[in-house]
């Protein structure tokens, strides 16, 4: 399978708030993160269809975490895309 990703992912883990209204507010953890986005292990309660924005903040730092818009962009058996998405596009 050819390689399609344009930002190298680094593996991390870290707690991350999601939210979402269809399903308010989970706790998730990471596996890795590159400039482009975040994979979610997969969690017992589910996530929004692909295609949703959530936001996303990371948990457990000194200061507060900026709180960001993710796209849900893809799903596997071990969890969930999300693809950052830039503010600045969406006006």
């Amino acid at each position: 399978m050819r390689e399609l990703r344009i930002h190298p992912r680094t593996p991390m883990k870290c707690t991350i708030k999601l939210t979402h209204e269809s399903v308010g507010e989970l706790l998730v953890q990471t596996r890795d993160i590159s400039d482009g986005g975040v994979f979610i292990l997969r969690q017992t309660l589910g996530l929004p269809p692909i295609g949703s924005i959530v936001t996303g903040q990371v948990q457990g730092m000194g200061a507060d975490a900026p709180v960001l818009q993710m796209e849900v962009v893809r799903e596997d058996p071990h969890g969930v895309g999300l693809r950052f998405v830039n503010s600045d596009s969406q006006n």
